[in-house]
């Protein structure tokens, strides 16, 4: 069971031990940012006897710096007050030099013993601004602490020391006395520290930390031991976020959870208090300085606090309201916190065209974003200043963004809260595991932390999306994923929940239909999947173009999806691939889409900015305007698409190619031509050509379908091999790829109806010498390819994006991929039918039942 004084979950209190009490300087406070308190000045440490020429701390030499890094130093660690939406006006912030050293398993505390080295906190320690700058499984800190004698704790009050995150298992003691653990890398934990204090002067405080990072199951997002020079990078140790401590009442206010209303005209508030029953709240609002509503009722209860005729926050006017809370007992104020909020609701709306689209306030609002992966040359996890932190999502701003997503990481409270300042609506990833399946003994630990993440994220204004897993990254279990998604959804019904983002890719389990999205990933892309009745579609990433820029870059190297070879060329392709997002909304009806990146990382180098956020290596000015027309015009006004022609009747086909001994057309005037001299053998009905899976196939001549419109390709086919090598039935030349290959796909060992990149597969793998009747169908009222095999329904995929008209040869037997032939066909075809319209499920039936 949790103790009393523990005020966060998964943070647990143990048993005592004796203690000395010594400590080190402390960190000095900073000019506060808007609507926050200036830190309370830190008091002069008395420590304990040291040998005269004791360490100091020494800044690290990133292999590239930002422009804050020469700002940040002993006295400016990131004093801003840390958490914007509790702010109490007494507060001290602990960041600055503290005691440091490697641990060993299981080595005691060292209490009352100076450590040998210096470290600067908060910076992980293996970043250069720790001062550290080398990886440690295992660490202890040391600093000694003061409380002001002003804030008489002990007299009705207690002691709070607060961590923003210790990545990843942490332990804590106060002089001497063990008061804490807690495990998770992303997320804070409080402890009442008040019973472990002695009566005056200098209070000793030791955390131990121990990061394996990915030799575990646990939640590490893209930090690895060893950066990998790709897409993984160096981890982060150790403390992370502000530490801080600050006097409470007995009674006190541990949290607010707020959630805006718009259909109701107010706002749900619940006031979580500790320390005894009987308490009430009251709460105000107010709006520009005026009290816009009021509410008082019990603690730790729902609430409705009415904001009547409410601005509304957006991202084009991110209006938010000032909040004061006062917890009272027997009628007088014990505690009294500020707060704020943005009235905003976030769901999902139909537009014009039919589709279903995410919605902001009711209207429809595309979403358009980058992958912010939060990662810095000089701090790593830790941007080196708050203004550093802020310039990122400043930077979405001025090139025309309306949206981030933070990819597999959360960040301090203060980028959500520059987040809502800015007006920028943020999809928050969970951090992944490793990429494969999470080990059974680490599943509920990942459950568990992405609830508190929730949890801890509900009342800002600028998160609309929740991502529990990306690429099947940590993904053990399909049903499993939907289970999660809809335990999220029921935690916190007024965001969208994106179950697996980029569900197409990598290591996912498929689709397990659940949450409110549909999230695919295409590089160079856009990715363009259709939304369904209840879910929207989105393209949660793409582009990834590259740029070297000397003397900013990490590794002196790197590369992207794309390399180009001048910022010129950068930004040319920027703006064409942008162009296609709107054709993708268009047509395909995605609500959002996610640009990589916003800045380089390591060896990545597709950012807008380079790692050092030194250089911007596009056209700001071309990238702003191309990603406000996008936002412009990919609402989904511009109605339904011109709906395909009727096409031929029938069931023989614009063409149809019995191949009784002769590749004559039977239905029409595409007689085609043997290539490479295939035979003639028993088929399936009556004759059927025999191909070689070399050299052999038929060509057409000419192409036969209109593939701007719909169709259909069907044929008999009998496979001599089945590995991992493609085999093409039926396509149609395009002018580096095929239009579609109705084929096997080796890739997959499956029969697929397929585009370049996209494939509706079958549910098996097919059997040598059987003769199998394939039937693919291209429908772009739907947006879909879909894959028949023998009669009946074997797989779909999104297929939306309008295809150019036919420009080559329709052929048998063989494909086209990067300008040239591939993918023949080894093994006998038979009764090849090919269509100008999409048949219906009935009809296929139908022709399979006629050839049988």
């Amino acid at each position: 069971m949790t103790a009393p004084w523990i005020l966060r979950r998964r943070a647990v209190a143990v048993a005592a031990v004796t203690v000395l009490t010594v400590g080190t300087a402390g960190a000095a406070g900073a000019a506060p940012s808007p609507g926050v308190p200036a830190p309370a000045a830190a008091p002069a440490l008395v420590a304990a006897p040291a040998p005269a020429a004791a360490p100091a701390w020494r800044k690290g030499i990133a292999p590239v710096a930002t422009p804050w890094t020469d700002r940040v130093g002993p006295g400016n660690a990131l004093p801003e007050y840390p958490r914007p939406q509790l702010v109490r006006d007494s507060w001290q912030n602990l960041n600055g030099v503290w005691e440091f050293a490697k641990a060993a398993v299981g080595e005691a505390p060292p209490v009352g013993r100076e450590l040998g080295e210096r470290v600067l906190v908060p910076y992980p320690i293996e970043s250069a601004l720790s001062g550290i700058q080398r990886r440690e499984d295992r660490m202890f800190y040391r600093r000694a602490f003061t409380v002001p004698a002003g804030w008489r704790v002990g007299q009705g009050r207690r002691l709070l020391l607060h961590f923003g995150a210790v990545d990843y298992d942490a332990k804590v003691w106060v002089n001497g006395t063990q008061v804490a653990t807690h495990r998770g890398g992303y997320d804070g934990f409080d402890v009442d520290v008040t019973d472990a204090l002695t009566s005056a002067g200098p209070q000793e405080l030791i955390v131990w930390a121990e990061d394996l990072t990915d030799a575990t199951g646990q939640p590490i997002g893209k930090q690895r031991r060893t950066s990998d020079r790709g897409i993984f990078y160096q981890g982060s140790s150790g403390i992370w976020r502000t530490v801080w401590m600050e006097p409470v009442a007995d009674s006190s206010i541990s949290s607010l959870a707020t959630t805006p209303d718009l259909a109701a005209s107010d706002l749900k508030i619940k006031v979580n208090a500790v320390g005894g029953e009987g308490l009430t709240v009251r709460a105000v609002a107010r709006g520009n300085g005026r009290v816009a509503g009021r509410v008082t009722g019990a603690a730790n209860a729902d609430l409705r606090l009415p904001v009547p005729d409410a601005k509304l926050w957006s991202p084009d006017s991110p209006f938010l309201y000032d909040l004061e809370v006062t917890l009272l007992r027997g009628g007088k104020a014990v505690d009294t916190v500020r707060s704020y909020f943005g009235m905003r609701e976030i769901g999902t709306k139909k537009g014009a065209d039919g589709k279903l689209r995410i919605a902001l306030n009711g209207e429809i609002l595309f979403n358009m974003a980058t992958l912010d992966q939060g990662f810095w040359p000089d701090g790593l996890n830790t941007a080196p200043t708050d203004a550093a932190l802020k310039f990122d999502l400043r930077q979405h701003k001025e090139m025309g963004f309306n949206a981030v997503r933070k990819h597999i990481k959360v960040e301090p409270d203060r980028w959500y809260y520059w987040a809502d300042r800015l007006g920028l609506m943020v999809w928050q990833d969970m951090p992944a595991a490793n990429t494969g399946p999470i080990p059974e003994p680490w599943r509920g630990q990942f459950e568990s932390e992405l609830h508190e993440m929730v949890r801890e994220h509900q009342s800002w204004t600028s998160i609309v999306a929740w991502v529990p897993f990306n690429e099947g990254w940590g993904e053990w279990d399909r049903a499993a994923t939907g289970r999660i998604a809809d335990e999220v959804k029921a935690q916190d019904p007024s965001r969208l929940v994106n179950a697996h983002s980029g569900v197409n890719c990598c290591n996912s389990h498929g689709d397990s239909g659940r949450g409110d999205v549909v999230d695919f990933h295409q590089y160079l892309g856009p990715a363009s999947p259709a939304p369904e009745e209840n879910r929207v579609s989105i393209d949660g990433e793409h582009g990834g173009f590259g740029l070297k820029t000397s003397n900013h870059m990490w590794f002196g190297d790197g590369q992207a999806y794309e390399m180009e070879p001048d910022s010129a060329t950068l930004t040319r392709k920027y703006v064409e691939n942008q162009k296609a997002v709107i054709s993708s909304a268009r047509s395909c009806g995605i609500s959002a889409a996610i640009y990589t990146q916003i800045t380089d990382v390591e060896g990545e180098l597709n950012g807008f900015w380079t790692y050092d956020r030194q250089v911007a290596k596009m056209d700001l000015k071309q990238v702003r305007a191309v990603n406000r027309e996008i936002i412009a015009k990919a609402d989904g006004t511009a109605g339904n698409l011109p709906q395909p022609p009727p096409g031929t009747p029938g069931l023989t086909g614009v063409a149809f190619y019995p191949l009784d001994g002769t590749a004559e057309d039977a239905a029409g005037d595409h007689d085609a031509t043997a290539v490479g001299g295939p035979a003639y053998v028993t088929g399936r009905s009556g004759q059927g050509l025999d191909l070689n899976g070399s050299t052999q196939f038929l060509d057409a001549g000419a192409p036969v379908l209109d593939t701007a419109s719909d169709y259909t390709a069907s044929a008999w086919v009998k496979l001599d091999k089945v590995d991992g090598a493609f085999q093409t039935a039926v396509s149609q030349d395009g002018p580096s790829n095929s239009d579609f290959f109705l084929q096997y796909s080796g890739a997959d060992q499956r029969f697929a109806m397929s585009f370049a990149g996209v494939r509706a597969l079958g549910p098996a793998r097919p059997e040598v010498g059987r003769w199998y009747h394939l039937t693919g169908v291209r429908d772009s009222v739907r947006g879909e390819l879909r894959l028949y095999v023998d009669g009946e329904p074997a797989g779909r995929a999104g297929a939306c994006m309008p295809q150019a008209a036919a420009t080559g040869n329709t052929v048998i037997g063989r494909g086209r991929y990067g300008g040239n032939p591939v993918d023949y066909l080894d093994g006998t075809i038979d009764q090849v039918h090919l269509y100008d319209r999409a048949l219906s499920a009935a009809e296929i039936k139908e022709l399979y039942d006629s050839g049988r």
